[in-house]
């Protein structure tokens, strides 16, 4: 069976692997048809990643079809299409029974800590397979993205009226996006590329958008657009180390500052700063399980429309080749997806 490992940084190669045993108590055997790819995969293949362990199967974007289930497993069938949740917690260390599964003491993700999708079939918990009767392997495998956005705004909680800035216009930044608009606040983003700074004014009518020069000119603009306030929420999703350090400079008084992006890096913030303002500082990680069935219903209903985020498409036997492409912003990257489901 084929698959496709990262031995090391920029080090992909093809290779064949078992099939997989039936599936048993409480799993599921899926196809993978769509993998997306994801900032965490690239961070990956450029050695940033600090939780990435090598070799590795990645993929944990994933839209994918059931084809047999084991004892006791009753959400799906086979012949389901679903989502995964990648998310692999234990259930009983203390953020599990806080309900915070995202932050398991042993947290393992597809993909990134443990093989993942990018092979023709595998076997998961079928607990983390979110099921759709309407949605494309495409649009399932973006689900996962959407669920890291989807997060991110629950923890900086903006409300209707409220300044909020997305900083980073990447992918992770687009699905923050995505979920700060439902909450009513008036959106800014900025971002270094006005490539992206135009898909957001383009797709989704975004008039605040700033283009960071490192200039210092960006807080001027910043305070401009808010009538001197600043941001009641600031969302870094870029995981750059001088953007997150810098990031605390447009929160306004008592407001909340939101770490998506992940640097290997340390921050340095200004602690007067932070103390005169009374800041929030919040680390955003993965999702909740309830977000992958809202992000389906969502979909489903035309709130979050799908089709513009998928700028690059490729089958399998051309992803090693094509990969570092997507790493490098002149390529006009939004977001890959690979054809998983072509192979023989």
């Amino acid at each position: 069976m084929l698959a496709i490992r990262l031995d090391e940084p920029k080090q992909f190669r093809q290779i064949a692997i078992p099939e997989p045993e039936r599936p048993g108590p409480g799993e599921a055997l899926v196809r993978t048809h769509r993998m997306g790819v994801c900032g965490s995969d690239i961070s990956g293949y450029l050695g940033h990643m600090p939780f990435f362990r090598y070799p590795r199967i990645p993929g944990h974007e994933l839209g994918v079809e059931v084809l047999d289930v084991g004892p006791g497993v009753a959400n799906v069938k086979a012949g389901d299409r679903c989502s995964i949740e990648p998310y692999m917690n234990c259930g009983t260390c203390y953020p599990c029974r806080k309900g915070n599964s995202n932050c398991c003491a042993t947290l393992e993700v597809i993909g990134v800590m443990v093989d993942g999708g990018l092979r023709e079939r595998f076997i998961v918990r079928a607990d983390k397979l979110h099921p759709s009767e309407k949605l494309s392997f495409e649009q399932l495998a973006l689900v996962e993205t959407l669920a890291i956005g989807c997060h991110a705004t629950d923890r900086g909680a903006p409300t209707d009226g409220d300044h909020a800035l997305i900083i980073g216009a990447g992918p992770i930044g687009l699905a923050t996006l995505e979920f700060t608009r439902l909450t009513g606040a008036t959106i800014t983003v900025m971002d270094m590329d006005q490539g992206r700074l135009d898909f957001c004014r383009e797709t989704y009518g975004i008039e605040r958008t700033v283009q960071f020069k490192g200039d210092g000119s960006e807080l001027a603009r910043l305070e401009e657009i808010t009538g001197g306030d600043l941001y009641a929420v600031v969302t870094d999703a870029t995981g750059n180390v001088k953007s997150m350090s810098n990031a605390l400079n447009y929160v306004a008084p008592t407001g909340s500052l939101v770490y998506v992006g992940i640097t290997t890096q340390e921050i340095s913030l200004p602690h007067p700063l932070l103390h005169r303002r009374e800041v929030s500082v919040k680390g955003s990680r993965n999702a909740l399980p309830a977000d992958f069935p809202r992000i389906i219903d969502l979909i489903e209903r035309g709130v979050i429309d799908t089709d513009p985020w998928i700028t690059h498409r490729t089958p399998i036997d051309k992803m090693i080749a094509s990969f570092d492409s997507f790493t490098r912003r002149e390529t006009g990257v939004i977001k890959a997806m690979i054809d998983v489901s072509g192979v023989s």
